[in-house]
């Protein structure tokens, strides 16, 4: 498995790394779905087997993934594997009982409660989870003090940013400084690492990458939803209600899956191929993290590692979304 630099820091990451949120199961925070639906736990301690036997070497997880739920089953997974794997996670969707999530004391304590789940004594790369620090930024500079404490600590190594906006990358990078940002990009919406947009051109300019979740989105850049025969999802899972999975959408994605079908073939794994080498040709995508429930899964993300897509490749996939 080939490797890259993760971002301004002096790590390295697989190219193709595994993202952990399927492992919380369906969830809750004050009372909003944000879970996936429940993961057999044999099956996922498999696959990260599988992962790490095929060279995966990063894993990237949140507090908020199952409420520590996830944290401790990768930790599980882990178990007895003397194989060096950097982990990653986050701090911000989870507030506790604290008022709101960016409150200092409150970072701290997750840091800690995550290494006590993760059964670590570092965490590799720590994000801030979002973008949302109170009105006016009002807890920015203390939580970012208090992110830097622990880096100087030795409780975390890296710092990284995930947000959702442009908005709140181009506000946040200059105070926050971080090692690596992280975002959803995939060849349906890839504007956050597109030459020449704003975020891309962050990026270049402060010499840092991105970690890009969600490269499959979902699921539906392996056609494996039928729009006249839409998904249902359990209460918990936050899919549930997202107009992604409407009837609509995936009539409207169906021709142009079509069209990657023809041109490199109509297997799941195929797909997935195009999916993550479509991103992978960006040299600001320091890794892809899909997600994943079982070893079938892993071993279709993986299989896409040594094949990437020619330039005329990607030019094809960019204009099959952009028409």
């Amino acid at each position: 498995m080939r490797r890259r630099k993760l971002g301004a820091s002096d790590l390295e990451v697989s190219e193709i790394s595994l993202g952990c949120w399927t492992l919380g199961g369906l969830n809750w925070v004050n009372g909003t779905p944000n879970g996936w639906a429940n993961v057999d736990e044999a099956d996922a301690v498999r696959a990260v087997h599988l992962a790490l036997d095929r060279g995966v070497n990063h894993f990237d997880n949140a507090d908020v993934y199952g409420n520590g739920r996830a944290e401790r089953l990768l930790a599980k997974a882990l178990d007895g594997r003397r194989e060096r794997v950097l982990i990653a996670t986050k701090v911000g969707w989870f507030p506790g009982t604290a008022a709101h999530a960016y409150e200092p004391q409150h970072i701290r304590h997750q840091c800690e409660q995550s290494l006590i789940n993760l059964r670590r004594d570092v965490i590799d790369l720590y994000y801030f989870h979002h973008g949302h620090f109170g009105d006016g930024d009002a807890l920015l500079d203390d939580a970012v003090a208090m992110m830097r404490r622990l880096r100087d600590e030795g409780k975390i190594r890296a710092i990284g940013l995930s947000a959702y906006s442009d908005e709140d990358f181009l506000r946040l990078v200059p105070r926050i400084r971080p090692d690596v940002l992280q975002s959803h990009a995939n060849a349906i919406d890839d504007h956050f690492v597109r030459e020449g947009t704003p975020v891309c051109q962050l990026m270049r300019e402060q010499g840092i990458a991105m970690v890009a979740f969600g490269p499959v989105a979902q699921g539906l850049l392996l056609g494996k939803y039928d729009p006249k025969n839409p998904p249902q999802f359990e209460e918990g899972d936050h899919r549930k209600r997202s107009p992604r999975f409407s009837p609509e959408n995936l009539e409207t994605l169906a021709p142009k899956i079509e069209r990657l079908r023809a041109r490199f073939g109509g297997e799941v794994a195929d797909l997935a191929r195009v999916a993550i080498q479509y991103l992978l040709a960006s040299d600001v995508v320091c890794c892809v993290i899909p997600g994943f429930r079982n070893p079938r899964q892993v071993e279709i993300n993986l299989a896409a590692g040594d094949r990437p897509l020619t330039p005329d490749d990607v030019a094809f996939v960019r204009e099959v979304f952009r028409s």
